[in-house]
């Protein structure tokens, strides 16, 4: 479980392309939960281990980027290419961050799965919420009523 009480779906390691002039691909290590996709820096990668994955290093958050599914429109499989398949993760503001991974890896398909789950859920959740307000709509009487003074005097 981490911090935020969010369950990690998939774990592993992803290429990230940079922003840079040379675009370069970099390793991050991925952590794919019901909310969205942490990517944290290599140099705070766990070594590696036979026991469970230790929760989020408490590193500055700032290291630590998250990319929820709130803000995320697709994800875009652009191509396979060798051993690799590169797939683009489009932003809803516009933004595009470019991924790789192994083919056999499958990130494209779990973050796909987990983003159309999340956008399900907030769905469900908004039409809960648009059935309660009319009834609690329906259930109040209408309006203050006024009464009329009569002058029968």
């Amino acid at each position: 479980m981490l911090e935020g009480g969010c369950k990690a779906v998939k774990e592993g390691v992803l290429e990230k392309r940079s922003d840079g002039l040379l675009q370069l691909w970099k390793k991050k290590r991925c952590i794919l939960t019901e909310e969205g996709l942490l990517l944290i820096p290599p140099k705070q990668q766990p070594p590696q281990q036979q026991q469970p994955p230790p929760p989020l290093p408490a590193e500055p958050a700032a290291k630590i980027k998250e990319l929820h599914f709130s803000n995320m429109k697709t994800v875009d499989c652009v191509e396979r290419k060798g051993k690799y398949v590169y797939f683009t993760v489009v932003m809803a503001e516009g933004k595009e961050i470019d991924f790789r991974c192994a083919q056999e890896q499958g990130w494209n398909a779990a973050i796909t799965l987990q983003m159309v789950q999340y956008k399900n859920r907030q769905a469900i959740l908004a039409v809960r919420s648009t059935r309660q307000k009319q009834q609690h709509l329906a259930q109040q009487p209408h309006g203050p009523r006024l009464r009329v003074a009569s002058n029968s005097a």
